[in-house]
């Protein structure tokens, strides 16, 4: 195996990493503040990626647009979920809002293949050359696809740790109880909390409609890989959430070389495994003492 298909596999892992460090990034800001996972982030990325397309298709305008109307979209879904289902069960065990969320999928997913079918779609997009630097291939759209993903996770953080908004999720995080006592309104910080969720999982959705075919099952199939990157980097960390799902897809981009795309997951899993046994709270995750 030359040393040019590594090159290859490690920069489309990180491009893969990078969309996919969107969507982690919701699930970690949702764990840490809701106390639950949400298992509806994967099709919060299907329904990004197909509003992407229904904007092209019915409304024309650039991707630009398109990528925006898919944010607006997967953030009134979120909140919508919020309100009707998540507020109502926030008093609820772990395990009932688990099971409320594969519900919220299965909802969401069986929505849109009402609408569009089994169909497969792909993101209308000008073909472009990809550019070769001895063998090295990279494409343009992957450059903004990942400039995309750093200008958004950037702005999330500056609000997380530079805003009085993220200083009360951070607060709320650390201790619900406190948090209340100290005069933080919780009810605030959901809303912008599940927002945010959403408009992450639909940006994530449409860049990843941009590299690959579009069909209902497209982020139920990468809620797994997704939940295993944020458990690699540390649960309830936003920087290991993303850091971690970078690791995840480049470990599965170089593990095809050496066993197939078939296996790819098999021994990113293998991975994983391997560094919690010697970490288990993860790359950037907090130890926990037990009493």
């Amino acid at each position: 195996m030359d040393w040019i298909s590594i090159a290859n596999a490690v920069i489309n892992g990180v491009v893969i990493g990078m969309l996919l460090a969107l969507p982690a990034l919701a699930i970690t800001l949702v764990f840490g503040i809701a106390r639950f996972p949400n298992a509806a982030t994967g099709d919060y990325m299907t329904l990004g990626a197909y509003t992407t397309i229904a904007s092209q298709m019915f409304l024309g305008g650039s991707i630009v647009t398109a990528v925006l109307g898919a944010m607006t979209m997967t953030a009134a879904v979120s909140l919508l979920m919020y309100f009707w289902v998540f507020r109502a069960l926030a008093e609820r065990s772990h395990v009932a809002r688990l099971i409320a969320s594969i519900g919220v999928a299965f909802a969401v997913r069986s929505t849109i293949t009402f609408f569009a079918g089994q169909d497969q779609y792909v993101v209308d997009l000008p073909l472009v050359r990809a550019w070769n630097f001895g063998g090295i291939r990279i494409l343009p759209t992957d450059l903004y696809i990942v400039g995309a993903a750093i200008i958004a996770l950037l702005l999330v953080f500056c609000v997380m740790y530079l805003t009085p908004t993220g200083r009360r999720m951070r607060a709320i995080a650390d201790s619900s109880e406190l948090a209340a006592a100290s005069g933080i309104r919780a009810r605030r910080v959901m809303i912008f909390l599940w927002a945010v969720a959403g408009a992450f999982c639909g940006l994530g959705g449409a860049l990843l409609g941009i590299k690959a075919v579009v069909l209902p099952e497209l982020g139920w199939e990468l809620l797994m890989p997704m939940f295993a990157g944020v458990i690699l980097g540390g649960i309830g960390s936003p920087v290991g959430a993303v850091l971690g799902i970078v690791t995840f897809s480049i470990a599965q981009e170089v593990a095809s070389l050496f066993v197939g795309p078939a296996y790819k997951v098999v021994l990113a899993f293998l991975i994983l495994l391997c560094v919690l046994l010697l970490r288990p709270q993860g790359m950037f995750g907090r130890p926990i003492a037990a009493r």
